[in-house]
């Protein structure tokens, strides 16, 4: 248990008979009359859904305790992700939809953040940025864009994304895992 006076970015709120909710901002409030309170904005942790929810100020709210802990993507078995704890060395098989977008840019060996709370895995959170090998794209032809284009290409993970018309197969690049952008070559 918490007072709202504790809340800050990234603690998780179990709210609503038991739903989980992180807070993404807060802001303590404190009017000329009246009593003071604290304006949240929410993030649903499995859904994604935000809402914007009101407190008290004052008032006790449950939280929970998620266990985030970096682990090692090892290999895919049927629908699950296999991870390996670096600590322990303990495998945790993780469900396609906990891991979600994720699944775009996992490749053997990479690191993540595995969040799990009381056993069962949430989500997977990968960095901002990842390197990855473009597996297939045509090849640009100079002279047929009037600026700058893009053009499709397939990451070794299988994932389609738009890259320059510069870029060819094999190259290695900086992909954004947030809204998988192209973000430049990677120099060998």
């Amino acid at each position: 248990m918490a007072s709202t006076n504790d809340l800050k970015n990234g603690l998780v709120l179990k709210l609503d008979g038991g739903q989980l909710w992180s807070v993404v901002e807060f802001q303590h409030v404190k009017p000329g009359k009246g009593p003071a309170f604290v304006r949240t904005k929410l993030k649903n942790v499995l859904s994604g859904k935000v809402v914007d929810k009101t407190f008290n100020a004052g008032v006790k709210v449950e939280t929970a305790t998620i266990d985030k802990r970096d682990m090692q993507f090892s290999y895919m078995d049927g629908d699950y992700f296999v991870f390996m704890d670096m600590e322990t060395y303990d495998q945790l098989h993780v469900d396609r939809k906990a891991v979600g977008d994720a699944a775009n840019f996992l490749i053997e060996g990479f690191t993540a953040t595995v969040a799990q709370h009381e056993g069962e895995v949430l989500f997977v959170e990968l960095p901002a940025a990842v390197e990855l090998t473009i597996q297939e794209t045509e090849p640009g032809v100079q002279g047929d864009r009037s600026t700058g284009g893009t053009k499709p290409a397939t990451l070794e993970t299988g994932h389609q994304i738009q890259v320059p018309l510069f870029i060819t197969t094999g190259e290695k690049i900086k992909v954004d895992t947030r809204d998988s952008g192209y973000l430049g070559r990677v120099n060998s």
